[in-house]
């Protein structure tokens, strides 16, 4: 069995950052072959059964597993080992949520069809809002689309409140579990830029950069586990 936590601790001490979606999964992907004896490994492994569009992020069939990954980013600059590292900014946090959950009832379907023996989804981030969640305790559109520390996601029907408002186009369909969650975020990484390759800028600006560091530097990530459905 797929250790997902062990994995991210040790790319965490060689990867602590990642330029892109595509990066992390091909680092992911490098570390599993090389600590797993005896895998084989696909990147964007189609599943036309599932979706005719659908592919796995990353599929070991020697194992079964399946991996879906989501490295949405805040806007952020720092700089590893000599490595400058711009991150993007994703926009609004809901469609992305939305597609977690896609990812998760996809990976259902592929246990339950026995294609995968289990799977994991796993989105990686340094925007907070993510794991804090919202400050509103009342129900909002995307109430079900929740993910943050410790939510508990039942199975059954996940949907909009009202699909015309707040969902992105094409995401505006129900999503239907068969098995019950509880969400747990884990720490990833610090990388606090390093103070010799640090540009020389006004006093103001150098707190404005300290402060988005304290506030984007941190990377958490959620892994779901999907399996004996």
């Amino acid at each position: 069995m797929l250790d997902i936590h062990a994995l991210m601790g040790r790319l965490a001490k060689k990867r602590p950052i990642f330029h892109s979606e595509a990066d992390f999964q091909h680092a992911l992907a490098w570390e599993i072959h090389k600590t797993t004896s005896g895998c084989e490994i696909r990147l964007e492994y189609p599943v036309p059964e599932v979706e005719e569009t659908m592919a796995l992020d990353i599929w070991i069939p020697t194992e079964k597993i399946a991996i879906e990954l989501k490295y949405p980013t805040k806007w952020w600059q720092t700089t590893v080992a000599g490595e400058l590292f711009s991150l993007k900014e994703h926009g609004a946090q809901p469609p992305t949520r939305y597609r977690y959950f896609q990812d998760i009832q996809r990976l259902e379907k592929e246990v339950i069809d026995r294609r995968a023996q289990q799977g994991f989804a796993v989105l990686l981030t340094n925007q907070p809002d993510y794991w804090k969640g919202s400050p509103r305790e009342n129900e909002t559109n995307d109430t079900a689309f929740r993910i943050h520390e410790g939510w508990k996601v039942s199975a059954g029907e996940l949907a909009w409140v009202d699909p015309r408002r707040g969902a992105a186009k094409g995401k505006e369909e129900s999503i239907h579990l068969k098995n019950s969650y509880h969400l747990e975020w884990n720490d990833y990484s610090f990388p606090i830029t390093e103070s010799d390759d640090k540009i020389q800028v006004s006093e103001e600006i150098h707190k404005k950069i300290l402060q988005l560091e304290e506030k984007f530097s941190r990377f958490r990530y959620l892994a779901v586990h999907v399996r004996d459905l």
